[in-house]
């Protein structure tokens, strides 16, 4: 079992800021590519972005182009989210995930991020 450790998540008004991290054991970290999904109520599970194990790629939903960040610290192994420009409609429960292969997935715990207008 694959422990991913979440933080950051709270209550923001519009235009506001917030950060999410996510730890994961180093030799997670360090093979795999990982991600965020959020979940708002009544709605499906989604991808938001993600990240290669070597930080040169990066790739975003399309609503959150411009507005979140993905990033690594390999230091700390932590991935990062950094969202600004929040909006209302980005209220959501947030998931790290990484695959470690075609049939095994894990994910956090989920961390809470609401937008207030």
């Amino acid at each position: 079992q694959v422990q991913l450790v979440e933080s950051g998540g709270g209550l923001v008004q519009s235009g506001g800021s917030l950060r999410l991290s996510c730890t994961a054991p180093e030799h997670i970290f360090n093979r795999y590519a990982m991600g965020w999904f959020r979940q708002a109520p009544g709605k499906e599970r989604e991808f938001v972005a993600g990240i290669g194990y070597t930080s040169s790629s990066a790739y975003y939903t399309d609503s959150v182009k411009g507005r979140f960040t993905i990033s690594r610290d390999d230091a700390k192994n932590t991935v990062s989210l950094q969202m600004n420009s929040l909006k209302p409609e980005d209220t959501a429960i947030y998931y790290c995930h990484v695959v470690t292969s075609a049939w095994t997935q894990f994910w956090g715990q989920g961390t809470q991020v609401t937008v207030s207008s």
